[in-house]
């Protein structure tokens, strides 16, 4: 079994270019449903805070990877994997490449808000912003209440997501103007009790010293190993987690990624050099 993974796969009339990750973002229509709109403060196409297709890809070569084993298991034979970053870019565009495919209608840049629910996007608060997600007409009648105004979810420009989804222009400076008399702490606390989705927005630290980030333990350190040759400074490196949870086989991490140089006598070794070669290419400065 063989797995390719290419910019463009291995067929087509760009499959000779070179592939990145921002590439693919601008080219697959990723970066034209991401950011807020043209005409507003900040508006304008933006790349993903990651390299999503390139994560994405080695995620989907993955399961190509297990299907073509599974396939092997049964019939003894193996095949070649062509995996492309743009194919998945395109796939990942999910329910937006599904409304645009079947109905031609082009996704256009909403910031932080949501093509066909509202409110679901970010609200302003007290001090900052917080994250309101709300799925379904019970949770809404619920934010009402806990909002002082029950009244939102009984109006026929509100009491159906439909509706709101409607007249958003409409809702969300009327829930901005009751979110900001009270801190995003505060807000929280008081929906979570309601059953109402809502969250801080994090930054990476504040998201690493989350309760729930750390009772899932989802940070891992690990003693780099310790060698005349590798040129180190650190003793341990952190990493995040895997997120797969098997209750019987868990993952394992055996060994931290490998300090500078840690390998390479062994890799020049494997390559057919003594002792003495070796020597004379580190005296050399060559490695």
């Amino acid at each position: 079994i063989y797995c390719s993974i290419t910019g463009f796969g291995q067929t087509g009339p760009y499959a000779e270019r070179a592939g990145y990750d921002l590439m693919i973002q601008a080219m697959s229509g990723m970066m034209s449903i991401t950011g807020r709109p043209d005409g507003t403060p900040g508006g304008g196409p933006q790349r993903a805070g990651v390299a999503i297709t390139d994560v994405f890809t080695g995620i989907y070569a993955t399961s190509a990877i297990l299907a073509a084993l599974e396939v092997r298991h049964r019939t003894g034979t193996g095949q070649h994997i062509d995996m492309a970053l743009l194919d998945v870019g395109m796939a990942i565009l999910a329910n937006q490449a599904a409304g645009f495919l079947n109905t031609g209608k082009v996704p256009q840049r909403q910031g932080n808000s949501h093509p066909s629910l509202a409110p679901y996007q970010d609200i302003a608060t007290a001090d900052g912003a917080m994250l309101l997600a709300i799925g379904n007409d019970g949770q809404f009648a619920r934010f009402s209440a806990a909002a002082g105004h029950p009244g939102w979810a009984a109006d026929a420009r509100f009491a159906t997501m439909v509706a709101r989804n409607r007249n958003r222009t409409e809702l969300i400076p009327l829930i901005e103007a009751v979110t900001r008399t009270r801190t995003t702490a505060e807000w929280i606390a008081l929906l979570e009790d309601k059953a109402v989705p809502c969250g801080p927005i994090n930054d990476i630290g504040q998201a690493f010293a989350d309760p729930q980030v750390q009772a899932r333990g989802l940070v891992r350190k690990q003693a780099v190993a310790l060698t005349d040759t590798a040129q180190q400074a650190i003793e341990t490196i952190a990493t995040v987690a895997s997120p797969l949870r098997l209750r019987d086989t868990p993952p394992v991490l055996y060994r931290a990624p490998p300090a500078l140089g840690e390998h390479t006598n062994e890799v020049l070794a494997g390559l057919g050099l003594d002792a003495a070669a070796i020597a004379a290419l580190r005296t050399a400065g060559v490695v």
